[in-house]
Order: C-alpha cells, then sequence, then structure tokens
C-alpha cells in the first residue's frame, strides 16, 4: 500500500508571536505533516517558541530574510501550503523607520510570490495582512470590500503586500487568500504589544502606560482563533479572496488596562496616561460574517482569553524576562514620552 504524500508547510515568520502559535497549532491538527519555518530573528522573534519541535522529525527551521531569493527559493521547494507571517509589526517603529517596514512588508512579499509563481506543489498560499489597511471607522463594522485607508507606515506597508498577493492571483492565477485581522493576543506575543507589557510591568511592580487618555477603541482576537481561522483557509478559502478576521470583542484602551488591574489585584494607581501616538488610529472593527460562512467562530471571549494570557506570562517568566531586559526602556514608561 502506497503511503499517503506528507503535506509541507512554510511558515515565515514561525518564530514570532503569531506563527510560533501556528506552528504549535498545525501539529495539534496533523500528523503527517513536514513544517519548515523560516525567520530571520529579528528582535519580535525567539527559538525558544519552537523549542519542542527542534527534535521532531519533518521540522527544519531556516534561519533567512523572506527579501533573500536564495533563502526563499530553498525553503519553498516543493511547499504546499505557504502562510506568510513574516513581516515587520509595530506602529510606533514604523513612523521613527519607515523604509524597513517597505523593504520586508513589500519586496519580501514579492520575493515570496515570485518564488511561489514557479512552485508547481503550491496549493495555497496565505497572505497575512491587518485590520489596519482599512483605516479607523467610528462607527458600523469594516467589510472586506470596504475602502482601504491604511493611516500609518506600518498599515501602509501591510496594504502594499496585500494587494501585490492579489495582483499575483489576477494577473498570474497564483492560489493566494489573503487574510486581515484584528488585534491579538496571547502566549508568546513580544513584549511590546499592549497586553504583555501591561501584564509583565504590573508583575515588576511598574505602572502600565496608556497613550492619551486611553479612549481608543480595538476588537481583541485571541491568538487560537486566529489560528483556527487561518487553518480553515488553508483548507476551504477561496483563491483572490480576502477573509476577515475578528474576535468580536471591542474594547477601550483604559477598559482593558482596568480588566487587566484588576485580574492581577492591582489598583487604578498603577495607570499611567502617557503622550498619544501620532496619528493614532481611534476604532478598529470588522465585519466577519464571510469567514463565519465557512464555519468559523471565535471560541474566547475577551473575559476568557485575558485570564488565560496573565496565567501564561505568570508562569513563563523564564520566557519573557531576558526579553524584557533587553528591550528599549521607552516601551516600559510610554513610546512617545510622559505628558
Amino acid at each position: 500500500m502506497k503511503l499517503a504524500r506528507k503535506k509541507i508547510y512554510l511558515i515565515t515568520g514561525g518564530a514570532g508571536f503569531i506563527g510560533s502559535n501556528f506552528v504549535h497549532y498545525l501539529y495539534e491538527k496533523e500528523e503527517n505533516i513536514e513544517v519548515r519555518v523560516l525567520d530571520k530573528l529579528t528582535y519580535a522573534a525567539n527559538l525558544r517558541n519552537l523549542k519542542e519541535f527542534e527534535s521532531r522529525r519533518g521540522f527544519e527551521f531556516i534561519r533567512g530574510d523572506i527579501c533573500d531569493a536564495k533563502v526563499v527559493k530553498k525553503a519553498m521547494a516543493g511547499a504546499q501550503v505557504v502562510v506568510n507571517f513574516a513581516a515587520e509589526t509595530a506602529v510606533d517603529r514604523s513612523i521613527d523607520d519607515p523604509q524597513s517596514f517597505l523593504k520586508t512588508d513589500i519586496f519580501g512579499v514579492y520575493v515570496l510570490l515570485n518564488e511561489a509563481r514557479k512552485n508547481k506543489n503550491l496549493k495555497k498560499f496565505i497572505q497575512i495582512s491587518t485590520d489596519e489597511v482599512y483605516g479607523q471607522i467610528l462607527k458600523g463594522s469594516f467589510m472586506e470590500t470596504s475602502p482601504l485607508n491604511p493611516r500609518n507606515p506600518y498599515s501602509a506597508s501591510k496594504l502594499g503586500g496585500d494587494r501585490l498577493a492579489y495582483s499575483f492571483f489576477a494577473t498570474y492565477r497564483l492560489p493566494v487568500t489573503i487574510t486581515r485581522a484584528s488585534n491579538n493576543y496571547g502566549p508568546w506575543a513580544y513584549l511590546e504589544k499592549v497586553i504583555p507589557l501591561f501584564i509583565t510591568n504590573l508583575i515588576d511592580g511598574r505602572k502600565i502606560p496608556v497613550y492619551g487618555e486611553g479612549k481608543q477603541i480595538r476588537d481583541w482576537l485571541y491568538v487560537k482563533d486566529h489560528c483556527t481561522a487561518i487553518y480553515l483557509l488553508t483548507c476551504k478559502g477561496a483563491d483572490g479572496e480576502v477573509y476577515n478576521i475578528g474576535g468580536g470583542q471591542e474594547c477601550t484602551n483604559i477598559a482593558l488596562a482596568r480588566q487587566i488591574i484588576k485580574l492581577m489585584g492591582k489598583t487604578q494607581r498603577d495607570i499611567e496616561f502617557v503622550q498619544d501616538r501620532p496619528g493614532h488610529d481611534f476604532r478598529y472593527s470588522l465585519d466577519c460574517s464571510k469567514l463565519k460562512k465557512l464555519g468559523w467562530e471565535p471560541q474566547y471571549n475577551l473575559a476568557k482569553g485575558l485570564q488565560e494570557t496573565v496565567e501564561w506570562y505568570g508562569a513563563n517568566e523564564n520566557w519573557w524576562r531576558p526579553v524584557k531586559q533587553k528591550m528599549d526602556q521607552k516601551y516600559l514608561t510610554g513610546y512617545w514620552g510622559r505628558k
């Protein structure tokens, strides 16, 4: 009896937050697979996220840049599914240094797509975009057909990769599916991100910096719910289509801070309002009915997800403390300075 050929996944940016969670989820869902992770190991990546797979048969880690065509060719050889998480992602950093975002988030996507065109085994290319490509919305929710109006260099660079991926479908019939997700949180998130920053600051007895008056609204998506959606789209996502992925858990930043404070037994005195980000988007909100028609529903509300996240960071100081020691101190007290 002939054994079924193993499905080969290429996960770019797989040592980062969402990418590493997706690798864990893949191994929960499938056994007869090979997983290659291509990651440049920037400040936001951590090989410890993938430590349990290092000696696993069929797992391969390749250190390299998605802008390097030779490395990409090696990593993509024979892959049937490519999921591109690799990106520069921090809005504050993009305001200070847009150039690196343009290179990775646009040119890097081009290199991947160009190699994918040559890959005769490819069944699906998932381009991970962001809800921030829509800009802000004060009322209602964005649909996949809503106008695109990014308002910072990060979201503009992600939109470039997003539309470039679509163009390779339209022009070359490459089997591309694009996702636009809301704010993620959960295990292995880099400590610049607001939720792990708040949690670890409070563990360390520091105040938590809240931009402006904290009235900005975000829709929070637990990372495992995001992974279930991406996995579903590798199987059922239509080529050339965009799918919104949101948690349906809108919350102001100040309300988020208060929830975390309550969970950790702290007080309102642990909040410090700091200088707001330039051009800070006020609200994001996604209509996810298109994805839900495929059978997806988020399983985590914000209360459940925050509880698990607080517990994870509390139990994994050996993971995050070395990371925090290397961070620029301005993240701990407010990137743009105190008021």
